[in-house]
């Protein structure tokens, strides 16, 4: 039964992949613009124009390109980039140049979810422990503001307090060697505390939601005419089958994280994989725009997917419906 669930989710997810690449190759094609134009300028010549479109392939029909693309994606070898920085054209291949991008990106997802995730989880079981209490209060404050905030108004507010007032923190992350540990986490400071302070609210809104609205079922009820203590009620009785919701929004949280976020990175200068999107979207570079799309995708899909078969093996009621 629990395998057929997991390959049942696994079907799901890959057709989910197929459905999105090809909204994704739809989207890209129908952009306005003539990317053979726009390479060679005003002045190309009608010869010139058609001999770079044989050789882009653009004089073939879309449905071809499309499977030609798709066979690529799934052998990761995307193809060449169009333009190199600058502008020129060149012939370095896409996964080169995102592949520095995505470790930038993982690096910071790593240590973002490191540090928001178990602070999330930790103050929102103590907010359900504590219903109503000072600590319940201040907690859903404080979450509820940082859920309504923007990101590049929060982003904004830190560089002003830190950079521009304190002078302590940069504002602008343009290394990406670092010399040691403390340094990693000095250049990175702001985009990480900006990025923790968003995805802290929904963690923990939801572990609190997600345990109160457990604890009015009848086990739950026996549990406390029993005499236990809340503290071991929610932690033993509660928390493993509430495990599915919070699991979810915190796959979500780290997708969210993983595509790179696309103001936060504008903002602080991040070199990471979605402001190579932005870049290469402006410059028309399709191959790395539908590669980065592609990678994004297949982060939201692989975390769900996760977040499903962990929930499905953690949960009993999950595991035998009936």
């Amino acid at each position: 039964m629990i395998h057929r669930m997991i390959i049942k989710r696994i079907g799901i997810g890959l057709l989910i992949l197929v459905a999105v690449s090809m909204l994704l190759f739809a989207a890209t094609e129908i952009l306005p613009g003539d990317l053979a134009q726009i390479r060679l300028g005003q002045e190309a010549t009608p010869e010139t124009l058609n001999a770079l479109r044989k050789q882009l392939g653009l004089d073939r029909p879309a449905t071809i390109r499309y499977f030609e693309w798709f066979i690529r994606m799934c052998r990761l070898d995307p193809g060449e980039s169009l333009f190199k920085e600058g502008g020129m054209a060149g012939a370095q291949t896409v996964r080169e140049l995102i592949a520095d991008r995505l470790q930038n990106t993982l690096l910071l997802s790593c240590i973002v979810a490191g540090i928001a995730v178990p602070i999330a989880l930790i103050l929102g079981l103590l907010a359900a422990m504590f219903p109503t209490s000072i600590y319940d209060r201040t907690i859903t404050f404080v979450t509820m503001c940082l859920m309504s905030v923007p990101d590049f108004f929060l982003a904004t507010v830190l560089i002003l307090v830190f950079t521009v007032s304190l002078g302590w923190l940069p504002s602008i992350v343009t290394v990406t060697s670092y010399k040691s540990v403390g340094h990693m986490l000095y250049v990175l400071a702001l985009p990480i505390v900006t990025l923790c302070l968003k995805i802290f609210g929904q963690i923990a809104r939801m572990t609190r939601a997600a345990v109160l609205n457990v604890m009015s079922s009848p086990y739950i009820e026996m549990a406390i005419l029993k005499g236990l203590p809340r503290k071991y009620i929610i932690l033993k009785h509660a928390l493993p089958n509430v495990i599915s919701p919070i699991v979810n929004v915190i796959a979500i949280c780290i997708a969210y994280l993983v595509s790179g976020v696309v103001i936060v990175e504008a903002i602080f200068g991040f070199p990471g994989i979605a402001n190579l999107m932005v870049n290469s979207v402006h410059g028309r570079d399709m191959p790395v725009v539908q590669a980065c799309g592609m990678i994004i995708c297949t982060a939201y899909v692989l975390f769900i997917l996760a977040a499903d078969i962990l929930s499905i093996l953690s949960n009993p009621r999950l595991r035998h419906p009936k």
